[in-house]
């Protein structure tokens, strides 16, 4: 996918919009609070992105190219498969704790879908693709490897702890208590390890 380069105020103005969906949603913010957060008329933001859903599609892009980057390097970086998924989930644990990145925008507009536009929601759905196929290989590898117990295909098993870990999101949000993030994605994750991993 090749992402268009923004200059400092596009990157700006994209930057603001994704802190923005985080804690808003797409339908919870406007150009206004872009504008004042930015300091830059709405005219001039329209000049940047004509539309809010062009806005989105490209702060979704640039999203997704990053969380494929990080995850390609985590593989690269950590060889043992529940040490790569423990590191996964370590990372929204930090974010969540120290709220640099509370929430998944992803797994935000996601309860969106049916109220967003289509290329957003394109966006939101790759999103969530790119991230099973990469958790459905890492439990594909430490199945083989005797760490991993799958009831089921690596693919559903994959679906399965990527709700598990956006529901530990909501939980931390909902309770305001980033604890609630660890104790429901540290419950995932033990289902899915052999009697030999627990040890």
């Amino acid at each position: 996918m090749n992402l268009p380069d923004l200059s400092p105020k596009a990157a700006e103005i994209a930057n603001c919009a994704q802190g923005l969906l985080a804690t808003k949603g797409y339908n919870g913010f406007s150009y206004a609070d872009i504008s004042e957060a930015v300091h830059i008329s709405k005219a001039s933001i329209h000049h940047h992105f004509p539309s809010k859903a062009e806005l989105v599609q490209t702060v979704l892009r640039r999203y997704r190219e990053q969380g494929r980057e990080g995850l390609a390097a985590l593989a690269k970086q950590v060889a043992d498969p529940l040490a790569r998924i423990r590191a996964y989930t370590g990372y929204w644990e930090t974010c969540i704790r120290d709220e640099t990145a509370p929430f998944c925008i992803c797994a935000m507009l996601g309860s969106e879908l049916p109220a967003i536009p289509k290329e957003v929601a394109d966006e939101v759905r790759g999103h969530f693709s790119d991230l099973a196929t990469w958790l459905a290989g890492v439990l594909k590898d430490g199945a083989a490897q005797g760490t991993f117990k799958l009831r089921s295909d690596a693919q559903s098993e994959a679906m399965a702890l990527m709700a598990t870990v956006h529901g530990g999101m909501l939980a931390a949000r909902v309770y305001g208590d980033p604890a609630a993030f660890a104790n429901v994605v540290q419950q995932g994750v033990e289902q899915l390890l052999t009697p030999k991993a627990r040890r």
